[in-house]
């Protein structure tokens, strides 16, 4: 049977696989479409079997918001290349946009939900695997619903933030956004900081302090001293405003009779380990094999 390049087109489309890979399926199944799509479905799976160990510590963060509700959610690729690839960006906002009208932040349970092409989020990665060459994983996804204002931002497509609003307004909520995208807080307050955190900064400080010689009582207002600032440093409330340094975030939201009832920042590939080549050794490695092979 002879392929034409309106079947090889057709294929493209239904399966998103490369122009060859297409035209092949079809050769190998005598212009059966079902059978050909079937089989690269296989190839797919087979070859994100095989990227599955591979890190993806790049990617994206998407953010998208809907009324009162915004979702944020981190798709990895293994490079910055794949990350900037249309299709790509294409399969992270379909993600986000699932996972916002589904309710659904559970990356296990949202790989077998349809977007909107009919595909399942699992399928349509490993086609997207196969596409690219990279592995390619929906890292984690989360939701934020607000009934007072509700904001985000984006820097670049590395660090998203979406903050939550008591009172005040979409424009503050966007600016403590940015604020929280450039000096990343652990949380919105001292009550957020856990009490194994305080008790480690603490020893350390103590410990520092001691060194000095100065008698206990002194000591302990330096530890004190040195636990009031690092509260400062990471609460949001505790950190000078990006945009205006002179005043605390605690004393805008005050100012605007606003509080932050919570807000979420993902940045790409935070807690991953990103393996770093040195080609130099692996150049020498592989020279030092060859030679005792020989």
């Amino acid at each position: 049977m002879t392929i034409t390049a309106a079947m090889v087109k057709d294929l493209r489309e239904r399966t998103g696989a490369g122009m060859m890979e297409c035209k092949k399926a079809l050769v190998e199944t005598a212009g059966d479409m079902d059978a050909a799509a079937e089989a690269l479905r296989v190839s797919g799976q087979a070859k994100a079997d095989k990227k599955a160990g591979r890190v993806a510590a790049d990617g994206t963060v998407v953010i998208q918001l809907a009324g009162n509700k915004a979702v944020i959610a981190e798709v990895n690729s293994e490079t910055d290349f794949v990350a900037k690839d249309d299709n790509f960006l294409a399969f992270a906002n379909a993600v986000a946009t699932l996972a916002l009208a589904s309710g659904t932040t559970d990356v296990g349970a949202l790989a077998d939900e349809k977007l909107a092409d009919g595909r399942t989020v699992e399928t349509a990665r490993t086609d997207l695997i196969s596409k690219v060459g990279e592995n390619i994983s929906v890292r984690r996804i989360a939701i934020l619903e607000n009934a007072g204002p509700i904001a985000f931002y984006s820097h670049g497509a590395r660090i998203g933030v979406v903050v939550a609003l008591a009172g005040g307004d979409e424009d503050l909520a966007r600016d403590l956004a940015m604020h929280i995208a450039a000096t990343n807080p652990m949380c919105v307050d001292e009550s957020g900081v856990s009490a194994e955190t305080l008790a480690s900064e603490r020893r350390i400080y103590a410990e520092q302090a001691a060194e000095s010689g100065k008698p206990p009582e002194i000591v302990e207002k330096m530890v004190a001293g040195r636990v009031a600032k690092f509260l400062k440093e990471v609460t949001l409330v505790g950190q000078p405003f990006v945009k205006d340094p002179d005043q605390t975030v605690g004393k805008l939201l005050a100012s605007a009779g606003a509080t932050v009832t919570s807000f979420i920042r993902f940045e790409v590939g935070e807690g991953i380990e990103k393996k770093v080549e040195n080609f130099a050794d692996e150049v020498m490695k592989q020279i030092a094999d060859a030679k005792k092979s020989g």
